[in-house]
């Protein structure tokens, strides 16, 4: 049974330094965006005074016959206790000024299952955080650290809130010598050089970020692993990093290369001559590999793996399937972790469409694979495009957990210094109608959500202000699909940059509608991976001749002098047959289906009549100019907003919104000269001409580009 079993005084700045928060000094501090959204802004007086923030006290009960709170009750009493300091530094008042407001824990030690649901509830003026664990006290801790940075009332609080998915990770496509791929902030987060010795203090703060938004996992090494990171002395490495994390609820994950047993000695076993996941050598490798695994991580997330894609290793180079491999490293694991095992696979062998490849290697295995793997999908067919119809494998396999897959570093959307708040396309995604039982979002309550992180060694930690949005929004919706994009949009701006409500009025709609405007002038009307070659960065529809066809934009747009689009109907690829027949429907006839993905299904002429009553080609164009005129309106209206932010954020925004601005133009021009080269049609009327010729965009190269 529970019971109060001591009262604790907290010195805000000694608990902080203990845990490893870092405390402000006194005085004016720079606004560099390294604090994210857990800034706890000053409250003005009437809230502060509201709050009870005087004399305050945070009470924790604890489990009778605990000598001392765990390490995860003293990160949430800590932070409350920074927090609540950051929220009335500007409006001071004496201890003991008054009885102030107490703030009570009532949570367990950590209990086994990990139960993070939490409630806050405000009962005779004092505010109560409940739960079943320690992790639901941290959890509720951030929570409330929100809605008080929020300005909500504390005496209105009455939260219940649970996580929709059990794993919520973030999939870091980091290297080992420092180098992200698709990476726009900098070097790697991950200092594996100086660990496990020296720990950095950008490990406890990027936990805090996590966990402050219900992200639990972390895959830290890139999908296209390297296999010495299963050797010892980085086992050894990762221990460390799961040690500090551990109080945060954050799990260690690690992508495995499947080839590691003929690449790198196994212990007694050594190293070997195949990696057939059905050889009876190669399941006593992994297994004992686990097993060293789990002896300095207990609680080991598992393995991520990238196999039989983009010339990676894995089963199909044995003539086994996916699930004999996952269920390989499944039995090695055992009911200690997880294989979660990517569907993103593509050979060049495949003759007729790419979208389809995943579907019909992955939905026959339905069933097959082991209790403790899951497979995970991307949110779309092809490759986190602009704007991609749902993946066709959410709810084609029932007897099997899927986990969605998002991308949170902007790889085809203009890198970090386009503005693209993306918590939109994930909410397409998440709401989606299988046409099989349920939405996406159900699909993979079961399973979880994954993101590719953008987090890099950038003192602002995404490489641009707006892209911590997107870090933030994936943890958002992770935890609770149902929030809509326009309440995530207004928490982050009130905690990151401004709780006033004449900023949020204008900031907010701009977030919301600043995916859109990049799809329209990238890839408008359903078009897609029309970016150049290798970086993806800028517009090269004009490429047609790399090795493999899939790789060339020639093969999504199939443009010629008589149309564009790609026919995925029953006279095409028919990738639209692998959608329950209900939804099929509803983009099988182009004059009455949803136009985002009219190109992405349809072949048609340059003339055919869109639903506006536009030839394709005038709607086409117009879209492009529509994208071009919004970053325009994004630029005036940033401007106009310097009064709300500190100048050397608002700087750095508006610096980006002009590379946007002067990129969205590019993008637009160099698109429509190629498509005039190919249809030989005059701009419909009123629309300008490109400002350069077909030529120059052609000729532009950029071996600097980022993320490589």
């Amino acid at each position: 049974m529970m019971r109060v079993r001591k009262l604790v005084n907290f010195v805000a700045a000694a608990c902080a330094l203990a845990i490893g928060i870092a405390v402000p000094a006194t005085g004016a501090q720079a606004e560099d965006g390294y604090d994210l959204w857990l800034r706890n802004a000053p409250l003005d007086a009437e809230q502060v005074e509201r709050l009870g923030l005087p004399a305050r006290l945070v009470r924790t009960a604890l489990v009778e016959g605990a000598q001392s709170p765990s390490p995860t009750m003293n990160v949430a009493t800590a932070e409350l206790m920074h927090g609540l300091n950051s929220l009335a530094a500007a409006h001071p008042v004496e201890r003991g000024s008054g009885p102030g407001r107490a703030i009570r824990l009532d949570c367990p030690e950590s209990r086994a299952d990990g139960d993070a649901a939490f409630t806050i509830r405000t009962v005779d003026g004092d505010i109560r955080i409940g739960g079943n664990s320690d992790l639901a006290c941290l959890y509720g801790a951030y929570a409330l650290l929100r809605e008080l940075s929020l300005g909500t009332d504390p005496d209105t609080l009455d939260i219940d809130s649970a996580p929709a998915m059990p794993l919520r990770l973030l999939n870091h496509w980091d290297n080992p010598d420092g180098h992200v791929e698709r990476g726009y902030a900098g070097r790697s987060i991950f200092d594996w050089w100086h660990l496990p010795e020296r720990l950095d203090q950008r490990m406890i703060d990027y936990a805090r970020a996590n966990a402050s938004v219900g992200i639990n996992g972390a895959v830290v090494n890139n999908v296209n692993a390297r296999a010495f990171m299963l050797e010892p002395r980085y086992i050894e490495k990762l221990a460390r990093l799961a040690d500090a994390w551990r109080p945060y609820g954050i799990r260690v994950y690690l992508s495995a290369r499947f080839s590691a047993p003929t690449e790198i000695d196994g212990g007694d076993i050594g190293r070997l001559e195949t990696a057939d996941p059905l050889d009876p050598q190669v399941r006593a490798w992994w297994q004992a590999k686990a097993d060293e695994i789990y002896a300095a991580i207990p609680d080991f997330g598992g393995f991520l793996v990238k196999a039989n894609s983009e010339g990676q290793p894995g089963p199909q180079d044995y003539g086994r399937t996916h699930a004999d491999g996952a269920n390989m490293l499944a039995q090695a694991i055992g009911d200690r972790g997880t294989v979660i095992w990517r569907a993103f696979v593509y050979s060049a062998q495949d003759e007729t469409d790419r979208a389809k490849q995943a579907y019909e290697e992955f939905v026959p295995l339905d069933g097959a694979f082991a209790d403790n793997v899951i497979v995970q999908v991307k949110n779309g067919a092809i490759d986190f495009q602009p704007r991609e119809p749902f993946h066709p494998m959410f709810g084609a396999m029932p007897q099997t957990r899927l986990m969605l897959e998002v991308q949170i570093t902007k790889e085809y959307l203009g890198f970090a210094s386009h503005l693209a708040f993306l918590a939109p396309m994930w909410r397409e995604v998440l709401d989606a109608d299988t046409g099989r039982g349920g939405s996406v979002a159900e699909v993979v309550a079961p399973a979880g959500m994954a993101g590719v992180a953008n987090t890099g060694s950038d003192r602002n930690w995404s490489g641009s202000d707006f892209d911590q949005a997107n870090w933030y929004a994936f943890g958002r919706l992770a935890w609770d699909p149902a929030l809509s994009s326009d309440t995530i949009a207004r928490e982050w701006l009130a905690q990151t940059f401004n709780r006033e409500e004449a900023f949020l009025a204008q900031t907010a709609p701009m977030m919301l509608s600043s995916r859109e405007t990049v799809a329209r002038y990238m890839t408008p009307l359903g078009l897609a991976h029309l970016m150049a070659t290798g970086h993806h960065y800028g517009p090269a529809p004009w490429v047609c001749d790399l090795d493999r066809p899939e790789w060339n934009p020639c093969y999504y747009h199939r443009a010629d002098s008589d149309g564009i689009g790609f026919d995925r109907t029953a006279t095409g690829s028919n990738a639209l047959g692998q959608y329950a027949p209900a939804i099929a429907d509803t983009w099988s006839d182009p004059a009455t289906m949803d136009e985002h993905y009219l190109l992405w299904f349809h072949h048609l002429d340059w003339d055919y009549r869109t639903q506006s009553g536009l030839p394709l080609w005038d709607e086409l164009v117009q879209r492009y100019d529509q994208g071009v005129t919004e970053v325009d309106t994004m630029v005036h209206t940033w401007d106009d907003l310097s009064a709300y932010v500190d100048p050397e954020r608002h700087r750095a925004v508006a610096e980006n919104l002009r590379i946007q601005q002067r990129e969205a133009n590019w993008w637009r021009d160099a698109s429509i000269a190629y498509w005039q080269s190919l249809n030989g049609l005059p701009l419909p009327q009123g629309a300008r001409a490109p400002s350069r010729d077909l030529e120059h965009y052609r000729s532009l190269s950029f071996p600097e580009a980022p993320g490589q």
